[in-house]
């Protein structure tokens, strides 16, 4: 039948068909069937009638039973909770032409790993229409990469000025390219137990926790010692070294790189600090030897194995989906030492996607202040832009899940006050060594600390050069 033409949903064995994205940075939720799926299937049902018909000689099918579809990929890792807010079924209903497929992947640093060797062309795969950059990874696309992505900073629904200007900033190349459109940003709090803080002796009001540890994160690890002394039993102050690594290091001026992007962790004061301070949590046992987001991580959070965790805004939506309905109420909110960003992320556009048009379109539609909000509300990703945080959606959000923690003010005062620090290219890279590695090594097997960093040292050597 000439002149017809069909565009075929994804099949149920492909990858990115109606699966749940799962969350280096947080969990999935369910996979959803939305009204546009549903319409989609029943339109292809009439249409094989229709054929059936034509080849038995009946009359063709009118140019409105079939219609023209784009199916756009979206790589993330993590959660960016756009499925979970309902933002991929809105945009089907608003977009009739277009098909979302998500494809999400576990880990944060195989993620990126993948995506990078198919932008060099040393992997077979093919990349995604849309693709999530974590923001440890940033200047890396920004640098080195920079040509393998679309400048964004003109297409239709962008405004430069709508974020947070060290977000749009970090997204920026050197030859003032925008090619990526912010997600969220991670302002810090610390997320933990009321009824375990209660069982060894602590205050569990919000306000009260929060004076305990307020301005050094050495406070922090004295109220993990007391909290030691009368713990439950089987249980740690805290989940991982390497998770308080992040949070200290968030908070410092000077971190992984310098000003011109160059590795600088060696001499930092900064990773000085943040590295001093995990070795002595893990070496007091206030730590329970997890690497964040694995399968033994989620288990602990079930188990209620910690008091606390380091708590990034989008790290809400983690904990309320592994500590499911057993923690409801029990965890609450307090405000972190220091303020600083661990995590955030942007949606960028590769340039030989397959539809760059409708897939920037689609990115910036994702990344506006009214969307951001919704993903708020729903997963605790914190708005990046500065009308977003303005919303009263997200102004005065409160989370039922964490005690009724009000979670907006909370974290937008936190966004707030952040001073960005530099970010260079191999900053990702270098991170998941000290943490994932060495401080992993320090934790679970007693290695020497001196020992674990040399290591460390050695191998972001031979991998990275730095």
């Amino acid at each position: 039948m000439p002149g017809i033409r069909r565009t075929e949903p994804p099949s149920p064995a492909d990858p990115g068909h109606d699966r749940p994205a799962a969350a280096s940075r947080a969990p999935r939720g369910r996979t959803r069937r939305t009204g546009r799926t549903l319409r989609l299937g029943a339109g292809l049902g009439g249409a094989l009638l229709a054929l059936t018909a034509c080849s038995s000689g009946g009359p063709a099918p009118q140019s409105s039973q079939l219609q023209e579809t784009t199916t756009l990929r979206v790589g993330t890792f993590g959660s960016f909770g756009y499925r979970e807010a309902g933002l991929f079924a809105e945009y089907m209903d608003l977009h009739p032409e277009i098909v979302i497929n998500e494809v999400a992947t576990q880990d944060g640093k195989e993620y990126w790993d993948d995506l990078t060797a198919k932008l060099n062309g040393t992997s077979s795969g093919t990349v995604a229409d849309i693709q999530a950059v974590e923001v440890g990874y940033i200047a890396e696309a920004t640098g080195p990469l920079s040509d393998k992505f679309l400048d964004l900073k003109h297409a239709t629904g962008v405004d430069a000025s709508s974020w947070l200007p060290w977000k749009s900033a970090q997204a920026t190349t050197a030859d003032g390219a925008l090619i990526g459109l912010g997600t969220d940003t991670g302002p810090m709090a610390v997320c933990y137990r009321k009824d375990l803080f209660e069982k060894a002796g602590l205050p569990t009001d919000r306000d009260a926790v929060g004076r305990l540890w307020a301005g050094d994160w050495s406070k922090y690890l004295e109220i993990g010692r007391q909290y030691k002394a009368h713990a439950p039993a089987k249980t740690r102050f805290t989940d991982s070294a390497g998770g308080l690594f992040s949070a200290v290091l968030a908070g410092e001026p000077e971190q992984l790189s310098d000003a011109s992007g160059n590795l600088a962790y060696k001499d930092s004061p900064g990773v000085g600090k943040a590295w001093d301070l995990a070795v002595s949590a893990a070496r007091s046992g206030l730590t329970g030897g997890l690497k964040q987001f694995t399968a033994e991580w989620n288990e602990a959070l079930y188990l209620s194995s910690f008091a606390t965790i380091v708590c990034p805004s989008w790290m809400t939506g983690v904990i309320s989906k592994y500590a499911g309905e057993r923690g409801e109420g029990l965890w609450d909110i307090a405000p972190a030492p220091v303020a600083g960003n661990w995590g955030g992320a942007f949606l960028a556009v590769p340039k030989n996607s397959s539809h760059p048009e409708q897939a920037a379109a689609l990115a910036a539609w994702l990344t506006a202040p009214e969307q951001q909000a919704k993903v708020f509300t729903k997963t605790g990703n914190l708005p990046s832009t500065s009308a977003g945080l303005g919303l009263p959606a997200v102004e005065n959000a409160t989370n039922a899940y964490f005690n009724n923690a009000p979670t907006g003010r909370i974290y937008a005062d936190a966004a707030r006050t952040i001073r960005p620090a530099p970010i260079g290219r191999l900053d990702g890279a270098v991170k998941a060594v000290i943490t994932d590695t060495a401080l992993l090594d320090v934790e679970k097997h007693g290695t020497d600390p001196r020992k674990a960093w040399n290591a460390a040292v050695k191998t972001i050597g031979e991998t990275t050069g730095g």
